[in-house]
């Protein structure tokens, strides 16, 4: 059985609105039967449009739910291709940096200002 050939009641506000627009669009010398049969046509075209908005609206969330997945997916892969970069550092600036502390001590020490 197709998911659109269940009936599902309408609504009070759809039948209100189909029963308004019905009204605004009644001829002169149009019967209540009539508009009647009108509202219920529009009734029935409410129904079908909120039945395909929602149909669109569940299957553009599928999308966007796997779309994210595989973005989210794709992310975690590039994460774990790149490699972990370490900064090291040369000891040679240290070493040149202390000798030069060294220095300044010995220099002030021996020949005292």
């Amino acid at each position: 059985m197709n998911k659109q050939a269940k009936k599902i009641p309408a609504s009070p506000e759809t039948q209100q609105e189909a029963l308004r627009i019905a009204r605004r669009t009644q001829r002169p010398g149009q019967t209540k039967e009539q508009t009647k049969l009108i509202a219920q046509g529009i009734q029935k075209g409410i129904q079908q449009y909120k039945s395909q908005h929602k149909a669109r609206t569940r299957e553009l969330n599928k999308k966007l739910k796997h779309a994210s997945r595989s973005e989210d997916q794709t992310r975690r892969q590039d994460a774990a291709a790149q490699p972990t970069v370490v900064y090291r550092q040369h000891w040679l600036p240290w070493l040149l940096l202390a000798l030069t502390w060294l220095a300044i001590v010995v220099y002030s020490f021996f020949f005292d200002f």
